[in-house]
């Protein structure tokens, strides 16, 4: 009796280790990113491109900026997915940070933005968001480190904590978005605290906030992800212009 109880147990903990690796393998690998992600991961005339350890940084090439924002991708996103977004966004302005994450999910890395901030004390003002999964572990690290930033941007996000005291925050959605109901319920809306601007851009869906594809459930968008990402690079562009060193 005793042997068999061991066998089975033998048996149960060589199933978990094997399930586990197998969801390791699972999250390791990310959905497909397009051409111009990879493409974006070059300097240009107006952005300067670097990497600071495994970090995607993307500057303004004719001004030091003084306002930065460190970008948490979505779960099972590589990190070079936001990378055309990130350059647009520096165009504009503003230093860019985007941070890889462990097995490609945020909840395994809800502090790296501690690095970031470090790594750049040219920065008057700072804000954190990040896209799906990305962006509510980014309104955790908010909510766990009161007074680090000033402000939070959640690309179709929600925050599952509230935050306390508030900071501006900005919520950009696709209004086809199977998530649109959690992003903009008053609950929700109201662990951000104070007044959240909230933008949603017509025709849109989730997997067009990035370049990459194959985002399951997601319905198809009716504009061009070409389109979706000007209206999200203006939002977050004139969220980021809005906050005060």
């Amino acid at each position: 009796m005793i042997r068999l109880v061991r066998r089975a147990v033998a048996v149960l903990l060589v199933v978990a280790v094997l399930a586990g690796a197998a969801g390791a393998v699972y999250f390791a690998i990310p959905q497909t990113k397009l051409p111009e992600a990879a493409a974006a991961l070059a300097s240009t005339d107006t952005v300067t491109f670097a990497r600071e350890e495994d970090r995607l940084v993307f500057r303004p090439a004719a001004v030091a900026p003084v306002t930065g924002l460190i970008l948490y991708p979505g779960g099972k996103v590589d990190a070079a997915a936001y990378a055309p977004t990130a350059a647009a966004l520096a165009e504009l302005g503003f230093l860019v940070v985007i941070v890889p994450m462990p097995l490609n999910l945020a909840v395994l890395g809800i502090d790296r933005a501690d690095a970031v901030l470090a790594a750049h004390p040219e920065i008057a003002q700072w804000a954190i968001g990040g896209h799906s999964l990305g962006g509510a572990m980014a309104a955790q690290y908010v909510a766990s480190h009161p007074g680090s930033v000033g402000g939070l941007v959640l690309w179709a996000a929600y925050s599952a904590t509230a935050i306390e005291p508030p900071v501006p925050a900005l919520v950009v959605y696709g209004t086809l978005d199977s998530g649109v109901a959690s992003f903009t319920s008053e609950a929700n809306l109201a662990k951000l605290g104070g007044s959240p601007v909230l933008v949603a851009i017509e025709g849109g869906n989730h997997e067009q906030m990035g370049w990459y594809t194959g985002q399951p459930n997601d319905p198809p968008a009716v504009i061009s992800r070409a389109e979706q990402q000007a209206q999200l690079v203006d939002a977050t562009a004139r969220f980021l212009g809005s906050l005060k060193p």
